[in-house]
């Protein structure tokens, strides 16, 4: 089997991942809850565990709505302990580490009790990008393009949030409610993401690449453009190194990432150092 033919699902896969975990990156970045993706992918590896007291499987339709329910859980713990900036006690991102160890410890709880060997959980977490089908990148490609729509349809609401909370507060808007349905919409992406692509990278294609475009520009196009190409490149050449050294797919693709950021803050600096400023 050629190259091609081996890493084309994945690349698609990737690019179909990309195109929703880049845009909501931004607002990651932006909001300054960087590990909320870990902590959700957590909660979603509890539903899926609790599944199986049920006699469900992880994969099967049912379980994912367990899953879902369980982020859905998530998604209101940090909607509701959202406060204003200058009237946090506590960094909302301390409450997403409770949440997240809380969730891990829960889980194994949860599989020590299950009436079968919780092993599934272990592909639900690593991800089997490699062998990704066209079915299955044909269904995630049709749910993100109704998660897409949903944020087209709510994107001055979701980012005046999180890209200008004073205005949004100052406008009266009921922030916690709409935070409940960014991160509802979160927590359904990250749920069909991980079983494919594995927590380290769904987290990766989140961060990394808008962290990149912040490195350049604060103008949301130019956000999304420069996201979505340097994912483009890492991922293609993180495949094709995987496919010629043999090597795992996943991982490798992350480290291609870690580069890809190192020569981005190198750019960064030497445009600095030559006095230009952000876009």
């Amino acid at each position: 089997m050629s190259m091609l033919q081996l890493m084309l699902p994945p690349f698609a896969a990737c690019m179909v991942l990309v195109a929703m975990l880049s845009y909501l990156g931004i607002h990651v970045i932006a909001r300054e809850v960087i590990f909320v993706d870990l902590s959700l992918a957590q909660m979603a590896a509890l539903g899926a565990t609790s599944a199986l007291l049920f006699a469900v499987e992880p994969a099967s339709p049912t379980g994912y709505g367990f899953a879902l329910a369980f982020t859905t859980i998530g998604a209101f713990i940090f909607a509701m302990t959202r406060t204003r900036r200058e009237d946090r006690r506590v960094p909302q991102e301390a409450i997403i580490g409770i949440v997240y160890v809380v969730a891990s410890a829960a889980g194994i709880l949860v599989a020590d009790k299950a009436p079968k060997d919780a092993e599934a959980i272990k592909d639900v977490l690593v991800g089997t990008i490699l062998w990704v089908t066209w079915p299955a990148i044909l269904r995630l490609a049709a749910a993100y393009l109704v998660m897409g729509l949903y944020h087209w349809i709510l994107r001055r609401r979701f980012l005046t949030i999180s890209l200008r909370e004073s205005e949004a507060e100052a406008q009266g808007w009921r922030i916690r409610w709409w935070d409940f349905l960014f991160y509802l919409s979160f927590g359904f992406v990250i749920t069909l993401a991980v079983p494919i692509a594995g927590v380290l990278l769904v987290f990766t294609f989140l961060v990394v690449p808008a962290v990149v475009a912040f490195l350049f520009t604060r103008r949301t196009g130019l956000l999304l453009t420069i996201s979505w190409l340097s994912s483009a490149v890492a991922s293609a050449v993180g495949l094709a190194a995987s496919f010629r050294y043999d090597l795992p797919t996943g991982p490798l693709i992350v480290c291609v990432f870690g580069l890809l950021l190192l020569l981005a803050g190198a750019a960064r600096w030497g445009l600095s150092a030559d006095g230009r400023t952000q876009v």
